[in-house]
């Protein structure tokens, strides 16, 4: 392989690297963005409520006997 040749394929795995690195930048971002938008969801909700309106049918009675 001559110089040139090899300089060239020096050059394009140099670009599919920043290209890689640069997309793995950009989805971190966006997971991180999920991240924070979920937690700010969750603390905004009032999960007591919710837990009651999916089990209704819990906590509601207490059984106790004598």
């Amino acid at each position: 392989m001559d110089i040139a040749a090899l300089s060239i394929a020096l050059s394009q795995a140099s670009v599919r690297q920043e290209a890689s690195v640069s997309i793995m930048k950009k989805t971190m971002d966006q997971a991180e963005s999920t991240g924070e938008g979920l937690v700010k969801l969750m603390q905004s909700s009032n999960v007591k409520a919710m837990e009651q309106s999916v089990h209704s049918h819990i906590g509601g009675t207490i059984d106790s006997k004598v």
